[in-house]
């Protein structure tokens, strides 16, 4: 039956839009760390959102699953088959046209496979900003970004791509093509159903173009690198850059030395612009038309209060550039340093402080081997708190390595109010937290959705819920 659907496919997409070898599919099959691999009975690159229907309609009524792939950089093995090799990837790289752009309605219209990067560019084009961005943003694609409502750098003022959606288009489970494409800012016209296929991680819907928000250019930007004493001082520092600045504020991220060291270590041509080391830095940028000198008026207000003990600020965008390359490195670094946990968590704001401490004190009490790798947005209080694992044991001790510490993370996290992911998903690698984590009536509303939208259960199968 897989044969013969697979000639059903090949046949949908036409020649050159699929591959079903495993040495060619090896990017595809892998997650971007590198901790889980699957296989697939083929991939296929439909061009067009009718191809997409028919995909999805021949495979759900075959009953097998498919896995929508955008880019592949996600961090929970969401896009990456199971090891069946039954499943089928559907890759939406060639849907990568911008259907429309409005300066005046300050609006665009990206298909799904459309690289962060390019959308961004477009918008410079037309004198226009389009807000999202993150380390991934040259390879990373519009329709995984919605699929994990990923955040970014800009969070603090623009919000997380969920407050940049206007209107997406989606093939639903049984090859019903929903077109949701709006650039309406108001519509309380019913239920918002474009909300429940951003984050589901193609698990209910699969997105195949979207609608977004552009804004007028940000003005002139200021770059500043601050070194602290404490991590607690960082959010003393928001406070005052935020009571100064307003939202002129765009970015500001809170990284640890260690995070800094494996970038110095491992990515070519990054240098400190600082003489001494801190234990804690701050990158922030701000954009506004106001004088050149408001944020370091600032900083200097920070200082005078023992916030900050030393700062830098970018004299031109080349210098700003240097900055943020170091902090867009530190995922790569960190892969390259070796194994870790990692943890995308959120926490209310006001006990950042109060969770770096107790989580240090956990940690070292019950795994003092792991080596933190700490860094994240704090604005909206999500921090990367990976953990380096022992290094020269098995992978089996790793892996209980890796196990014990989420589970004293995920503890603290959720004793505080907070969440188990802020911005990477679900995918395979948390979703037996999810369901220790979450509620019964959570999960069961979950479940229902998934039911209602997908009762064969073919997209995305295994994944999130």
């Amino acid at each position: 039956m897989l044969d013969q659907l697979a000639e059903e496919l090949k046949q949908i997409v036409g020649p050159g839009a699929w591959e079903d070898d495993d040495r060619a599919l090896e990017l595809n099959l892998t997650e971007w760390r590198g901790v889980i691999r699957g296989k697939a009975r083929i991939m296929v690159s439909p061009a067009s959102r009718e191809q997409v229907a028919d995909v999805v309609r021949v495979c759900g009524e075959s009953g097998v699953g498919i896995v929508p792939q955008g880019g592949n950089t996600g961090m929970c093995a969401g896009a990456v088959p199971d090891a069946s090799g039954e499943q089928v990837i559907l890759s939406l790289s060639r849907l990568n046209k911008i259907r429309a752009i409005d300066p005046l309605d300050f609006s665009i219209i990206a298909e799904a496979g459309c690289v962060l990067a390019d959308i961004q560019a477009a918008a410079r084009d037309a004198d226009r900003f389009f807000p999202l961005s993150h380390g991934g943003e040259g390879s990373s694609q519009i329709g995984g970004n919605l699929s994990t409502n990923a955040g970014g750098i800009n969070v603090l003022r623009y919000g997380t791509t969920r407050d940049l959606v206007l209107g997406v288009e989606v093939v639903l489970a049984d090859g019903t093509i929903w077109d949701g494409i709006k650039t309406l800012r108001k519509d309380t016209a019913g239920y918002d159903l474009k909300q429940l296929f951003i984050g589901s991680e193609g698990s209910l819907g699969i997105i195949t173009a979207v609608a977004m928000k552009l804004f007028p250019a940000p003005g002139e930007a200021q770059t500043a690198l601050v070194g602290l004493n404490d991590a607690a001082d960082a959010v003393s520092l928001l406070s005052t850059c935020r009571r100064e600045l307003g939202d002129d504020v765009q970015a500001f991220e809170l990284i640890g030395s260690r995070a800094f060291e494996y970038v110095l270590r491992h990515i070519p041509d990054t240098q400190s612009p600082f003489a001494a080391d801190f234990p804690w830095y701050v990158l922030i940028e701000t954009a506004t038309s106001a004088r050149e000198s408001y944020l370091e008026d600032a900083l200097a207000q920070a200082a005078d209060v023992g916030a900050v003990v030393d700062a830098v600020i970018a004299k031109n965008s080349s210098e700003s550039a240097k900055l943020w390359r170091m902090r867009h490195s530190i995922s790569e670094a960190e892969k390259l340093e070796g194994a870790a946990a990692k943890h995308d968590i959120a926490v209310p704001v006001s006990k950042i402080k109060e969770f770096l401490l107790e989580g240090e004190k956990r940690l070292h009490e019950q795994m003092p081997d792991v080596r933190p790798v700490i860094f994240g947005h704090v604005g909206d209080g999500n921090l990367h708190y990976n953990m380096m694992l022992p290094e020269g044991v098995s992978k089996i001790a790793q892996e209980q390595a890796r196990q014990r510490v989420s589970e004293i993370v995920y503890d603290l996290v959720t004793e505080m109010g907070g969440s188990i992911s802020a911005e990477h998903g679900i995918g395979v690698l948390k979703k037996a937290s999810l369901e220790k984590y979450k509620t019964d009536v959570e999960l069961g509303l979950m479940r229902s959705l998934k039911a209602a939208l997908d009762p064969g259960n073919t997209l995305n199968p295994g994944k999130v819920i």
